[in-house]
C-alpha cells in the first residue's frame, strides 16, 4: 500500500446504507400517514358541512310552522275582531300574505338547493346559503309576530275607546 491512501471500511458504509433505506421507509410511511389525516380530515368537514345543513333546515322547519301558527290563529283572531274595519282587513290579510310568500320562496330555493347540485356548490357553500336563508326566516318570524302584536294592540285600543265612547253617565 501506497502512503496516502484511505482505507475504506465497508461495514460502515454499508451500515449507512442501511440507515438510508430504513430512513427512506419511515419517511415514505410518514407521507402516506399525512395523506390519510387530510383525507380524514375532509372528510370530518364534509359530515360537519352537512350537519350544519341539517340544522339549518330543521330551524326552517321550525319557523315556517311557527310562522304559520301564528298567521293561522292570529290572523283568524284579528280579521273576526268586530274592531277591524271592513277596509282594514284586505290590507291585514295582504301584510300576512306577502310574508307567507316570501316564505314559501324560501323553502322552494331551499329545496332546489339541496335537491339538486345547484350550481355546483360545495357543502360549506351550500351551509352558509343556509344559514343565510335561517336568519331571513326568522326575521320572517319576528316581523309576523310585531305585525300580529300591533294589529291587537290596535283592537285594544279600539276596545278601549268603544268602552269609553259607550259607557253610561249615571249623572
Amino acid at each position: 500500500m501506497a502512503q496516502g491512501m484511505p482505507v475504506y471500511d465497508n461495514t460502515n458504509f454499508v451500515s449507512l446504507a442501511k440507515q438510508l433505506i430504513e430512513s427512506a421507509k419511515q419517511t415514505s410511511e410518514l407521507l402516506k400517514t399525512v395523506e390519510f389525516l387530510k383525507q380524514q380530515k375532509e372528510r370530518i368537514e364534509q359530515v360537519s358541512n352537512v350537519i350544519q345543513q341539517l340544522d339549518a333546515v330543521a330551524q326552517l322547519i321550525r319557523n315556517n310552522q311557527q310562522l304559520f301558527q301564528i298567521v293561522q290563529g292570529d290572523l283568524r283572531d284579528i280579521l273576526n275582531s268586530p274592531y277591524i274595519r271592513p277596509d282594514e282587513v284586505d290590507r291585514v290579510t295582504a301584510s300576512f300574505e306577502e310574508i307567507l310568500e316570501r316564505s314559501m320562496e324560501s323553502v322552494d330555493y331551499i329545496e332546489r338547493i339541496l335537491t339538486s347540485d345547484y350550481l355546483k356548490m360545495t357543502d360549506a357553500e351550500r351551509a352558509t346559503v343556509l344559514k343565510d336563508h335561517e336568519a331571513r326566516s326568522d326575521e320572517m318570524v319576528a316581523e309576523v309576530s310585531n305585525r300580529a302584536r300591533r294589529y291587537k294592540e290596535i283592537i285594544s285600543f279600539r276596545k278601549m275607546q268603544d268602552r269609553i265612547n259607550n259607557r253610561e253617565t249615571g249623572f
